[in-house]
This record gives structure tokens, sequence and C-alpha cells, in this order.
């Protein structure tokens, strides 16, 4: 299934002094922090979250007295994001916000984003005409852009769907590689899904496993390689799995069901379901950010994949509610034609390098995620 829908530079200089001027920008003054290292519970630096008395840091697009900050490994953070009102986009937006970084949101509609995306220290650029001037000076970009898949597929809406994760991602990389050097960010980390390896229900994929012969993989791939362009000192592909938050993706149309009573298996309920609560993806992309170990792919999925009959049983025990109600494989195809293949088939997938860097997931267990977002 294709589901998707940032390191500080250690000793680097704050970045921040080069941000652009840009309209919906406001200047404030520069602090000074005392800082200690920390390990965090993914397992990076974190840093001492400190009181300020004054106005938040460098470039606040408002001005927050008595805000309280969290300085990671003696530096602030500008990263340029993507998808930023999306599922996943805005809950990463507000965290780096919260810890005191400053987010340069690109997007089509900048005024439709400022009213979704409500934090401090957010810059907002129209990513067709303002490009260079957001990723200037960036320390890292976060490219979450792409339709959402789940719907009935026709040809146009196919094309569609790739190009709004290909093209966008390769308009990234040229504008990335058209900068000079010194001024270009550190690292992309860019979104891909785990429909990259296709569909089995025998089969265990992790990061070095090669990729399908179906239509997602074929899109996976064409993501990734526009992504591998950016002539940055790091490149950190994100392969995604269900992701598990009560605002949206399959939760949300899943909830509402379950609480009339009517919930149950899609198809046979055999296909995996490879999962990851969204809390720990957005802390996968800030480590990725921030730890400047990680390079190349990584598979965003808890570490207990599950097949689709237990995560509705499952889901149906933290409701107080039954589980025995299939949705028949035919009312799905006749629904959404050939992309009912997005919830009929699946992969058993693996974190194998995530967990190997460290990274430490706060959700390894279906029950306890789902706890969390009912």
């Amino acid at each position: 299934m294709l589901h998707s829908q940032v390191v500080c530079r250690q000793g680097a200089l704050d970045r921040s002094s080069r941000v652009p001027s840009v309209a919906t920008t406001q200047h404030a003054r520069p602090h000074a922090f005392r800082t200690s290292k920390l390990t965090s519970k993914t397992g990076g630096i974190a840093g001492r979250c400190l009181h300020s008395k004054s106005h938040t840091s460098h470039y606040d697009s408002t001005r927050t007295p008595g805000v309280v900050l969290c300085q990671a490994a003696s530096e602030k953070m500008v990263i340029a994001v993507t998808g930023a009102t999306g599922l996943v986009g805005s809950r990463l937006v507000s965290r780096l916000s919260a810890q005191g970084h400053t987010v340069r949101v690109l997007t089509r509609n900048p005024d439709k984003a400022r009213s979704k995306l409500p934090y401090a220290r957010l810059q907002f650029f129209n990513i067709g005409q303002q490009l260079p001037d957001a990723l200037k000076g960036a320390t890292g970009v976060v490219n979450l852009a792409g339709e959402p898949i789940a719907t009935r597929w026709s040809a146009s809406l196919k094309r569609e769907i790739k190009a709004s994760r290909v093209n966008i991602t390769a308009h990234l990389a040229d504008a990335i590689n058209a900068l000079p050097e010194a001024e270009r960010p550190e690292v992309i980390c860019s979104a891909s899904a785990v429909g990259y390896y296709g569909n089995s229900q025998s089969q265990t994929f992790n990061e070095s496993s090669t990729s399908g012969r179906d239509y997602l993989a074929e899109v996976c791939r064409d993501w990734e390689n526009a992504a591998q362009q950016a002539k940055t000192k790091r490149v950190v592909i994100v392969r995604t799995g269900i992701v598990l938050a009560k605002e949206g993706g399959a939760m949300a149309k899943m909830l509402p069901i379950f609480n009339i009573f009517a919930g149950g298996p899609l198809g046979n309920g055999q296909q995996w379901c490879s999962w990851i609560h969204r809390d720990d993806l957005v802390n996968l992309y800030i480590e990725a950010l921030q730890n400047s170990s990680f390079r190349g792919t990584y598979n965003a999925t808890a570490p207990n994949p599950v097949r689709m009959s237990e995560l509705c049983s499952s889901l149906g025990r933290v409701l107080g509610r039954p589980s025995w109600l299939p949705v028949p494989e035919f009312a799905l195809q006749s629904m959404l034609g050939e992309g009912a293949s997005v919830v009929l088939e699946g992969q058993k997938v693996i974190s194998s390098r995530t967990q190997d860097a460290g990274f430490k997931f706060r959700y390894n267990s279906l029950q306890d995620a789902l706890l969390s977002v009912r």
C-alpha cells in the first residue's frame, strides 16, 4: 500500500541569520541560551528547555513573550516544509515551532495555509514563485507533498497522484541545485511509502528489499529518484506505512463506522498492515534532521506489523465495539475500482535501518497506539 500522507549541524553557525526578509516575517531580538546535551526519547540529542523572558527567537511571524523554547544542540534550525497543512505536516510544523525552530511553509496558497497553521516562527512562501528564497540558507527541507490515493482511480487521477509527488520533488531538487553550494540546505528528508515494495501476504520487507512491479511501486521509485537528485550533503527517504491519527488517514475513515457498530475487516482481513503512530513519524523526521548519521532510506513503520483482521479486532476492543462485520472485497472494488488495492493489498514491512540507527518508537504496541487516537 502507498501510505503517506527534520540534524542540527554540530558546530555549524545559526543559519537563521541568513533568512530572507518576506512580507509574513517580523524581526525579533536574538537570545542567548545555555544548553546541555541530553538523550531524547528518540535517541537523538535534545536540548534543555529554557524559559525566555523576552520575545521569541529570530524572524518570528508572531512575537510571544514568555514562551518556552527548547534548544537542540545549541542551534535553532530553519526548515522548509511542503505538505505542511496535511495530516503529518501540520503536526510536524507545530512540533518544530514549539521547539523554537523557524519553519518556512512552501504552499500554493499562503493565505489558506496561514489560516490553518497559527503557530509562531512560521513564514509562508508561494512554492511556484518564491521557492529559491524559501530554500536559500535553510538548514533542511521536509518534502511531504502528494495527492491522496484512497479514492477511485481514473487515468487522469493516476497521473495526478504521480505528478503531485514526482514533479514537486524534482522541482525542489532543481531549485536546491541552482543555489550556490554554501546556501543550499544540508539535508532533504523526502517522504515515500511502503508501497515501494509491492504487495505480498507471505514476504517480509526491509529497507534493502527490492521494489515491486505494480503502479504504486512505480510511483514510489520515481518519487525517491527525484529526491535523490538533490545535491545536499544528505538525502533521507522515509518510506511510510499506515499513519494512525484520529484527525485523518485510515483512522478517520474507520472510527465512525466502528462507532455505529458496523466495523470489521476490509476484504478477507489477511492483508498485512504496516502502521506507525503519527507522533512517532514526526519524531523520526525531526531525528533525521538533527542526526547527521541519518542518510539513505528508512522505513517508518512500527516494529510490530499486523494483519487487517487484527487491526480491526484491536480497534473494536479499544472502542468497546464489535468488529465482526467485514466489508466485502467486491463492495470496495465497486466504490474504489483499481484504487481498492490500497486497502485490499498490503505488505509486512520491518523498520530495520530505523531501529539500527537507534530510533526509539514510543508506540510499539498497536493497542497503545489505538488508545491514543480513539
